[in-house]
């Protein structure tokens, strides 16, 4: 977990997973989002596979990512912990 907290801790890679919340791209849709080099965004998105945050999947020649859904829960669910809040979140839920 340690491993998404550093990830998210910059404004890009948080930009990048709201991105893909809305759908799956490929790196060169990511980066056409920001005004920063192509090979930034593909170290990026790196970072946010290495902490589990996405998912890749090669299709033809190209890497698509995708938000890892489970993950970001987890981190989530761990957020609501620590504000004292654990069981509301999956309250609101059901």
């Amino acid at each position: 977990m340690n491993e998404a907290f550093k990830a998210l801790a910059d404004p890009t890679r948080r930009e990048i997973l709201r991105l893909l919340r809305e759908r799956n791209m490929s790196a060169g849709e990511v980066a056409d989002h920001f005004q920063i080099s192509k090979p930034s965004i593909s170290h990026h998105l790196n970072l946010l596979k290495q902490a589990g945050l996405v998912l890749d999947e090669r299709q033809g020649q190209n890497m698509i990512y995708s938000l890892h859904t489970t993950v970001v829960e987890d981190v989530i669910g761990w957020m609501f912990q620590i504000l004292g809040k654990e069981g509301k979140a999956h309250n609101d839920e059901k």
